[in-house]
């Protein structure tokens, strides 16, 4: 490939994870476009993965690299707007790599303006969700910025290319022939994909699990965690008040030690194929659970109904990178003003990768014993209830009427 757009000081940040195709990317862009290249990782509670990342950036040829502490951010403003709105896609994947690129694409686009350069990067393929995460971001923020995208660019077509190429010039990099997982991991999940689980019909080996033990391994005896919430916010654990990025590390901890939040699943990506991982959610599992649990008893069936519909939506939203948008800050609205009762302490009851209520409690309950009891009260005259159904079953009758008399049964 010839040189493209060779200026002298252009300069391009791009999104570095440290990862195989990342490493790769700097040499190329200084091979095909003559860009100076800075790296920008943001540490979203990736761990000891970031401590070598300096090192190995420069040494790949980047000039600089920002690493940018961006967890607070991450959980205040990305995670927990997602977990009031109940949003799961395709009812399995609690969205951990979705959130973070919005973040990420804000954080290029701020040390871009920052650096004056002229484009960013980024090393998502052509075939996955991240490529529109990133560039929807980079459009809403800041639509004068070229990105640039080897994968849809370059000669190399695999990951074992993507070695050879490391390989040819010297390029440390995470992964071998033999070990061809792609992860993602932050504070929130760790994902898999490649190798064997490029086939749906191969079981998961639990060898590649990294946050969470196989079920199977987990303790033979129950552990049992109480989380408190205000307005639909994780705020304690097991009665101690925590800043969110210390009770999710916590919860981690908590659930992986009993085998929670593994999900292995084929899902449809946005850019029209389906595609197959493995993601572990363990502190993520649990707070989804008891939110549902506590939406359960403080909101009204109407209220909840709707708001199981706004979920799905949400979900689509955040998968598909349109997280900068209009239509996601009039839902965070909606859900916002139903959280204001979502106030109180779920216990849980966590064994061998399930989870189960073990008590709730709130200020704002709906449950009314007295109402629901089946033994004997005197608050509700269930004779009541003959009227409400001939009310209710009207529409129904008079169709059948009309059936009966128009000889159609």
């Amino acid at each position: 490939m010839h040189r493209k757009e060779l200026t002298d000081m252009s300069k391009v940040v791009l999104a570095y994870s440290g990862g195989l195709d990342t490493s790769v990317i700097i040499a190329w862009l200084k091979e095909n476009y003559g860009y100076e290249v800075i790296a920008m990782t943001a540490d979203l509670g990736q761990g000891e993965e970031l401590a070598p990342l300096e090192e190995k950036a420069l040494r790949s040829g980047a000039s600089k690299i920002y690493i940018e502490d961006l967890r607070r951010e991450f959980v205040e403003e990305y995670i927990w707007p997602t977990l009031k709105a109940g949003a799961v896609y395709e009812g399995k994947y609690l969205l951990g790599t979705s959130f973070a690129r919005p973040l990420i694409a804000k954080k290029l686009v701020e040390i871009a303006e920052r650096e004056g350069a002229v484009a960013v990067a980024h090393g998502a393929t052509g075939k996955g969700n991240d490529q529109v995460r990133f560039e929807l971001g980079v459009k809403a923020l800041a639509p004068h910025l070229k990105v640039i995208a080897p994968w849809r660019e370059w000669d190399i077509r695999s990951r074992e290319d993507a070695i050879d190429y490391a390989a040819a010039r010297g390029i440390p990099v995470p992964v071998t022939k033999k070990s061809i997982y792609s992860r993602d991991r932050n504070i929130w999940h760790i994902s898999h994909e490649g190798g064997e689980l490029e086939s749906p019909a191969n079981a998961a080996s639990y060898d590649m699990l990294m946050l969470t033990v196989p079920p199977e391994q987990a303790p033979d005896r129950p552990t049992y965690v109480e989380i408190g919430f205000e307005q639909g916010i994780p705020v304690s654990l097991n009665g101690r008040r925590l800043d969110g990025v210390s009770l999710l590390e916590q919860l981690n901890a908590i659930g992986g030690a009993n085998g929670i939040g593994i999900v292995d699943m084929v899902e449809n990506r946005l850019v029209g194929m389906k595609s197959r991982g493995v993601y572990e959610t363990p502190g993520g599992a649990i707070l989804v659970y008891a939110h549902h649990e506590l939406e359960l008893l403080t909101l009204d069936r109407a209220t909840l109904h709707y708001k199981e519909q706004v979920a799905l939506r949400y979900a689509e939203l955040v998968y598909d990178g349109v997280w900068f948008s209009p239509l996601r800050e009039a839902l965070d609205a909606f859900v916002n003003s139903t959280q204001r009762t979502v106030t109180g302490t779920v216990k849980l009851k966590l064994y061998k990768g399930n989870i189960m209520p073990a008590g709730i409690t709130s200020p704002y309950s709906l449950y009314d014993e007295e109402l629901s009891t089946f033994g004997r009260d005197e608050v509700y005259n269930q004779a009541d209830a003959a009227g409400f159904i001939n009310l209710f079953g009207l529409p129904l009758k008079v169709r059948a009427l009309m059936e009966k008399k128009a000889g159609l049964r």
